[in-house]
């Protein structure tokens, strides 16, 4: 089943130096992710200025708990980068 999850950063002034820290090690378990056919696709939300400021995330599993599960395992939320999200089932068009 398809989750669309959106996860916000903190708005602290060390959130993005926070990011760009744990950037690496997020992208390199969502290569992984991705791999594994768990992630299907992921991006930055950006603000008016073009900072980054949260992240989508299509997941590809089997309920709501495993996305739970994957998003506290995720660098950003281990180095406090993410500090909510929501998760939205979602039924993907077959294009």
């Amino acid at each position: 089943m398809a989750f669309l999850v959106q996860a916000f950063d903190d708005s602290d002034e060390n959130a993005l130096e926070r990011r760009m820290a744990a950037r690496e090690a997020h992208l390199e378990a969502a290569r992984k992710a991705k791999g594994d056919g768990r992630l299907v696709t992921a991006g930055a939300i950006l603000d008016e200025s073009g900072k980054m400021i949260g992240s989508i995330l299509l997941f590809d599993l089997n309920s709501p708990e495993e996305v739970e599960e994957a998003l506290k395992a995720d660098p950003y939320t281990k180095q406090g980068v993410w500090v909510r999200w929501s998760i939205t089932p979602v039924r993907l068009a077959p294009l």
